[in-house]
C-alpha cells in the first residue's frame, strides 16, 4: 500500500521540465476529441436516427483499440516520444478533416473513425509511459490526477461549447474545429525534448505479444487490468447513449458528466490520504454504475444531470487501480502496461457502446442504460469476491502487508 509521504503539489509538477508541454498538448488532444465526437455522433443521428450508429461514431474508434494492443503496442516503449505523440495529432488532423466531406457517407464516416482508433492505440503508452520518465513512478499519481483534472475540463467547455456550436453553425464546421485542435496538439508536442525510447530493439508483432504475455501473467495485475476495462467501460455504454436519450440535452449530459469525473479526480487524487485510497475503490466502482438504475423512470432533466455528475465521480476508482498497475509494473514495461490499460479500456467502452446502442435499438436508450448499470455492478462484486481471495497473494484491494508486492 502506498505510504503517506507529502506528494507534488501541482504547482511543482508546472515546475517540472517538459510537464507543460505534455499537458498543454494533451489538453488540445482531448478537446479535439471531445468536439469532434459531438459533431459526429449529432451528424449520424440526424443522417440516419439510429442511436446504435450515433453511438458507433463516438464511441466505434475504441473498438480497434484492441487491434492496436495486440499488434503494434510494443511500440510505446521503442518508440520516441516525442515524434510520435506529434505524428498522431496530425493523423488525426488529417482523419477529421475527412470527415468533414460534405456528401460522406454514414459506412466511409464509421471505416475513418476506426482507423483513427487504430493508429491512436499507440498514443495511451507513449504519453503515460512519458509522463512516468517526466515525473518518475512516485509522482504518477498526483500527474495523472492533474491530467484526469485537464481532461474533465476540456470535456465540459468541449461539449458545452459544442453543442452550442452544433445548433448554431453546423456539426461539419465543428469537426474542422477539431482538426484544428489536433494540428495545435502536434505543434505543443514538438515542444518536447527528443527521448530516446525506454527500451531497446524495433517495434513488432512478436515484441507485443511476448510483453503482454508478460504483463498478463501476474494474478493482480490481472485483476487489475479487468477492475480498469470492465466496469467503468459498461458505464461509457450509458454514456454512448445521451444523444439518442435526449438529443436537445446530450451536451449538458456529457458536460455533467466530466464535472462529476472532474470532482472524483480531485477528491482521490489530491484530498484523500494515501492510506484511505485503496479501501475506496470498491465503493467508488459502486456509485459509477448506481445512479444510472434511476433513469430508467426517465426523470427531469435537473435530476438527470445530478445523477449523471454523481455517477461519474465514481470513475475516480481507476486513479486507485492505475497506482496500484504502476507499482506493479517494471520500469522497463511502463509504456507498455500503461498502454494496455488504456488500449483495452477504450476497447471495452467500444464494446460497451456496441452493446448499449443494439439494446436501445431493440427496446429503449433509457431501458439500455439501466441493462448496462446492473452488468457493471454484477462485475465489480464479482471481481471483488475473487480479488479478496487472492488478497494475500497482491489482490486488486491489497491488505497493508500484500502492498509491499512487487512485479518482476
Amino acid at each position: 500500500m502506498p505510504d503517506d509521504t507529502p506528494r507534488r503539489t501541482y504547482t511543482d509538477l508546472f515546475r517540472t521540465p517538459e510537464f507543460s508541454p505534455l499537458f498543454l498538448s494533451s489538453s488540445a488532444n482531448i478537446a479535439a476529441q471531445t468536439v469532434s465526437g459531438l459533431a459526429l455522433g449529432t451528424l449520424v443521428f440526424r443522417a440516419t436516427n439510429s442511436p446504435l450508429l450515433s453511438a458507433l461514431s463516438m464511441f466505434g474508434p475504441a473498438l480497434a483499440q484492441v487491434l492496436g494492443a495486440t499488434f503494434f503496442l510494443s511500440g510505446a516503449d521503442r518508440l520516441p516520444p516525442r515524434a510520435t505523440l506529434a505524428g498522431l495529432a496530425l493523423a488525426f488532423a488529417g482523419a477529421t478533416s475527412a470527415l468533414a466531406l460534405p456528401g460522406l457517407p454514414v459506412w466511409a464516416m464509421l471505416a475513418i473513425v476506426l482507423a483513427e482508433g487504430l493508429i491512436a492505440s499507440l498514443g495511451g503508452g507513449v504519453r503515460w509511459g512519458l509522463l512516468t520518465e517526466i515525473l518518475s513512478k512516485d509522482g504518477y499519481l498526483s500527474g495523472r490526477s492533474l491530467f484526469n483534472m485537464m481532461s474533465g475540463v476540456m470535456q465540459i467547455a468541449g461539449y458545452a461549447a459544442g453543442g452550442v456550436l452544433v445548433a448554431v453553425l453546423s456539426p461539419r464546421l465543428c469537426l474542422l474545429l477539431a482538426a484544428a485542435l489536433y494540428g495545435t496538439s502536434a505543434a505543443l508536442a514538438l515542444r518536447l525534448t527528443r527521448r530516446p525510447p525506454r527500451a531497446s530493439g524495433r517495434p513488432s508483432v512478436r515484441a507485443t505479444w511476448s510483453a503482454n504475455a508478460r504483463l498478463w501473467s501476474a494474478p493482480a495485475r490481472r485483476h487489475v487490468y479487468l477492475a480498469l476495462w470492465i466496469p467503468n467501460g459498461l458505464v461509457v455504454g450509458c454514456e454512448s447513449l445521451y444523444v439518442s436519450y435526449d438529443p436537445r440535452a446530450a451536451g449538458t449530459l456529457f458536460a455533467c458528466a466530466a464535472l462529476g469525473m472532474l470532482a472524483g479526480d480531485v477528491t482521490v487524487g489530491r484530498l484523500l490520504p494515501p492510506r484511505l485510497r485503496p479501501r475506496l475503490g470498491i465503493p467508488l466502482l459502486v456509485l459509477l454504475a448506481a445512479p444510472y438504475l434511476v433513469l430508467f423512470l426517465r426523470p427531469p432533466l435537473p435530476l438527470t444531470a445530478v445523477l449523471v455528475a454523481l455517477a461519474s465521480f465514481g470513475f475516480g476508482a481507476s486513479l486507485v487501480q492505475q497506482e496500484r498497475l504502476v507499482a506493479l509494473t517494471p520500469d522497463d514495461l511502463s509504456g507498455h502496461a500503461l498502454g494496455l490499460h488504456s488500449a483495452g479500456m477504450l476497447t471495452m467502452q467500444g464494446v460497451a457502446a456496441t452493446a448499449a446502442g443494439t439494446v436501445a435499438q431493440l427496446t429503449s436508450p433509457a431501458t439500455a442504460m439501466t441493462v448496462m448499470a446492473v452488468a457493471s455492478l454484477t462485475v465489480t462484486f464479482a471481481l471483488t469476491a475473487v480479488s479478496r481471495r487472492g488478497a494475500t497473494d497482491g489482490g486488486l484491494w491489497p491488505t497493508r502487508a500484500a502492498g509491499a508486492v512487487r512485479a518482476t
